[in-house]
């Protein structure tokens, strides 16, 4: 899938046009928020073409401040690794001479940049946007995100140069993808698999840059292994490894079947394993989680119930995950962690029919019936599976919008138990009968 990256200064209204396209449809993606100031991770959809859209702080040059420092390193970062650069300035405060700074920036880059001029909401704003013909990048596009006016011809212009659709290799074949931190074992744990160094793999965090697929076809097994493995020149390792994994990780997540999360042990399961725990979840991929290193933690008696319990505080509501504890350094439980993935890929695939999911749903339902609310009584009749790649149910009741996300919750527990989608996220509908 396609990366659009918003870039701009500071307070050019860059997060509310990303909030204004994420919930453009209801199938699209939440927002992941990132772990350092104003980054966002979202998917959007226009015409058929769906896209990641990132949402990076405000780009100033030359600043002293840690933080904004760090965001410029970012900013370039989202450039170099998206496919379409959306350069966002404000028609009320003119060109400025950080839109002078970043245009330079852009007009070096070898893809497509469209200058996108926010805040013209009347005729004389409209006027006012012919200045920024002084940038050097050409035509632009006039919208006001507040409203969504303009949008649409915007929309029409990035799907437009939007890289074409990539063939895919195998595609009868299973992806699993191999997620994770900066050097937490990714490379070394593919490369334990197959038993060649196939990976450039060293001590050095974020030695890995591109997505690399490895097919796979040992003891009964056969899948294609994504990783988001290279070579990283070392000119490169002073780049925000953070954001890195998370870049590479949303294209590795969204062209895979199963998402593999390799966790440093050692560290524990901290910010930005969340967010690309979430970036599967929200992209309803299969999910198990890997704690590697699992050979250097000091155990006592209750050391491995008690992480696995931190983690799935940390994973709420989602719970329902396999994790298993490895060590890739002497191949501790990395087979049973393959066999797992296969067996998450097939569950993902599981087709309940209409009359077993009536006769078992229907009768839960009756014993534990929704809540009343207002003095409204939900009566649920009937439940069926959508035809969607992924699990998806919708049940059929009087009073929808009155079905409460805990019994939703409540309704989803009661088929992972009873239909086996143990790490397989599933999503719920409720419509009027």
């Amino acid at each position: 899938m396609s990366i659009v990256a918003i870039v701009g200064r500071p307070n050019v209204g860059k997060s509310t046009f990303f909030n204004r396209l994420i919930q453009r449809r209801e199938a699209i993606v939440d927002a992941t928020s990132g772990v350092t100031r104003d980054r966002h991770y979202g998917k959007s959809e226009w015409n058929g073409r769906e896209f990641t859209l990132i949402d990076t702080g405000g780009y100033v040059k030359g600043s002293d401040d840690v933080f904004e420092a760090e965001i410029d390193k970012q900013v370039e970062l989202a450039i170099d690794e998206a496919d379409v650069i959306l350069f966002m300035v404000d028609v009320e405060t003119g060109v400025t001479g950080m839109d002078e700074d970043v245009s330079k920036l852009l007009r070096k880059v070898k893809k497509p940049v469209l200058l996108v001029i926010n805040k013209v909401d009347n005729s004389k704003r409209n006027a006012d946007a012919v200045e920024f013909y002084a940038l050097g990048l050409g035509e632009y596009y006039t919208i006001a995100s507040i409203n969504g006016s303009g949008t649409g011809d915007l929309l029409d212009a990035i799907v437009k140069v939007l890289p074409e659709r990539e063939e895919e290799n195998n595609e009868d074949l299973p992806r699993f993808a191999v997620v994770g931190r900066p050097n937490a074992g990714k490379s070394s744990f593919i490369n334990a698999l197959i038993g060649e160094d196939r990976y450039i793999v060293t001590d050095i965090a974020g030695t890995t840059r591109d997505s690399i697929d490895t097919k796979y076809n040992r003891f009964g097994f056969e899948f294609n292994l994504v990783d988001t493995a290279g070579i990283r020149r070392k000119s490169k390792v002073k780049e925000d490894l953070e954001f890195y994994s998370v870049m590479r990780s949303v294209r590795a997540i969204e062209h895979s079947d199963v998402i593999i999360l390799v966790l440093d042990a050692t560290r524990g399961f901290e910010g930005q394993d969340q967010n690309i725990f979430w970036l599967a979840e929200k992209n309803k991929k299969g999910v198990i989680i890997l704690v590697n290193k699992w050979d250097l933690v000091e155990k006592e008696t209750k050391t491995t119930k008690e992480y696995e319990a931190k983690i799935r505080r940390e994973i709420e509501p989602f719970t329902d995950v396999p994790i298993l504890f490895v060590s890739v350094l002497t191949k501790q439980r990395i087979f049973k962690a393959i066999e797992t993935a296969v067996e998450v890929f097939e569950r993902r695939k599981n087709r309940i029919s209409t009359s077993k999911l009536n006769d078992t749903m229907l009768d839960i339902i009756e014993r534990n019936p929704p809540p009343a609310n207002k003095g409204k009584f939900v009566k649920i009749k009937y439940c069926m599976q959508l035809p969607t790649p992924t699990p998806q149910f919708v049940f059929f009741c009087n009073l929808p919008q009155y079905v409460k996300e805990a019994y939703k919750r409540f309704l989803e527990n009661k088929m992972r138990d009873i239909f086996d989608f143990h790490g397989v996220p599933i999503i719920i509908y409720f419509r009027q009968k």
